[in-house]
């Protein structure tokens, strides 16, 4: 730019720009990207910037044997615009890998180290936290890992993954949990950790813990530094014990619980699932399974039963499932060649997501274990890899 321009112009200007064209703006001069890179402008650009929405599909490739990654433009030419994501080595590693959860532009993957590579013994797993806008991935190690047999556990591990609202840290949120065996249920402790980026270790909060006889779901959302997780409780109820939902909201910054109570007509009900609708936390019934009617029940403000139930939706003649909602409103169902993708297993999962800087000013491909930081040795080694990922 012009050296007539003022810098603070000059960089109200730049802020403007895409994520894409910033990473290449950032070739321009050295005290270009040193300023692109800066923790202040990371901050400033998404607060001020709006992006436009994008739905991430990950999904395993039959034929190839392959996670794949899928950006689909949520517009107007939704799903025709999209791109295949090239997947971060890190991720590449992963055995068994899945999406734990998104938050501002970023995603976690969990999972295991694939065999063959250098990696943690059992009940020690691998966190991937990963930007797909700017090709930047971080892991970290998880250690405590409930593990258990199939038909006979009793402990389990839940992860939760946000980015605090204040700080712009991205945390992972790990808790252990019982997961059956009634009779021992008042003797178990909860184990609470927290690993944040900034702090690079896994710590206990000081915060209170849900009660113990609390199960964690698998449907969990992240909204407005909060992480909400679906669960179940067991209480006693017309003369014998019966199972209800709830919602359990985690507070990023002050690292607090909460219950959010549902109403009777959704904590009793067996079909229940979680997402998010816009800028709002929704919980969808499954209202009739033979002529799959879906009801809709926005959570207003996270005030315990104040739910409102805004839509339902008619999927008569089918075995659809709700799997999240585009940035109009409608739904996504669990039909993946009406995204356009083959070749591919039933099983897959749907991420909306806006571009972001976060991890900009982070290194690449480091490894946290234990406060410490580490540069993966496999980078070295593993040119088949890379050579892999780059035309993923």
């Amino acid at each position: 730019m012009s050296d007539n321009i003022p810098l603070d112009i000059q960089v109200d200007i730049i802020k403007r720009l895409p994520v894409k064209s910033l990473i290449q703006f950032r070739s321009v001069s050295k005290a270009w990207k040193s300023r692109i890179d800066s923790s202040d402008f990371i901050t400033r650009y998404d607060a001020q910037h709006t992006q436009p929405q994008h739905v991430l599909v990950n999904y395993k490739d039959v034929d190839l044997r392959q996670q794949k990654y899928v950006s689909i433009l949520d517009d107007d030419t939704f799903p025709r615009n999209k791109v295949y994501v090239t997947v971060s080595l890190l991720a590449i590693m992963l055995k068994y890998s899945s999406i734990i959860g998104s938050s501002r532009g970023l995603f976690c993957l969990y999972g295991n180290y694939r065999k063959g590579h250098e990696g943690p013994v059992s009940a020690t797993g691998r966190a991937v936290i990963w930007n797909p806008s700017i090709r930047k991935s971080v892991d970290v190690i998880v250690p405590n890992v409930a593990c258990w047999k199939r038909y006979n556990r009793v402990y389990e591990t839940t992860l939760g993954f946000g980015v605090c609202r204040e700080t712009n840290d991205p945390k992972i949120v790990k808790i252990t949990h019982i997961y059956r065996a009634m009779d021992i249920i008042n003797d178990v402790p909860w184990q609470v950790e927290v690993f944040s980026l900034s702090g690079r270790v896994w710590r206990r909060p000081r915060s209170n813990v849900p009660r113990t006889s609390i199960r964690f779901g698998d449907f969990k959302v992240f909204k407005d530094g909060f992480l909400y997780w679906l669960g179940r409780d067991t209480i006693v109820r017309n003369g014998g014990l019966s199972e209800y939902y709830l919602i359990i909201s985690f507070d990023m910054t002050s690292e607090e619980f909460k219950e959010v109570k549902l109403p009777d007509s959704l904590a009793y009900y067996q079909c229940l699932t979680m997402c998010k609708l816009r800028e709002s936390v929704v919980v969808v019934k499954l209202e009739l399974e033979r002529t799959r009617v879906f009801s809709v029940w926005r959570m207003d403000d996270g005030v315990a039963n104040s739910f409102t139930k805004i839509l339902s939706i008619n999927a008569e003649g089918s075995s659809l499932s709700i799997m999240a909602f585009r940035k109009t409103g409608k739904p996504i169902f669990n039909m993946i060649r009406e995204l356009g993708i083959i070749r591919t297993r039933p099983e897959f999962s749907i991420h909306p997501y806006t571009e972001t800087l976060l991890l900009l000013d982070h290194p690449d491909f480091v490894i946290y274990n234990k406060a410490k930081r580490y540069i993966a040795k496999w980078k070295a080694r593993n040119r088949r890899l890379l050579k892999h990922s780059s035309n993923v």
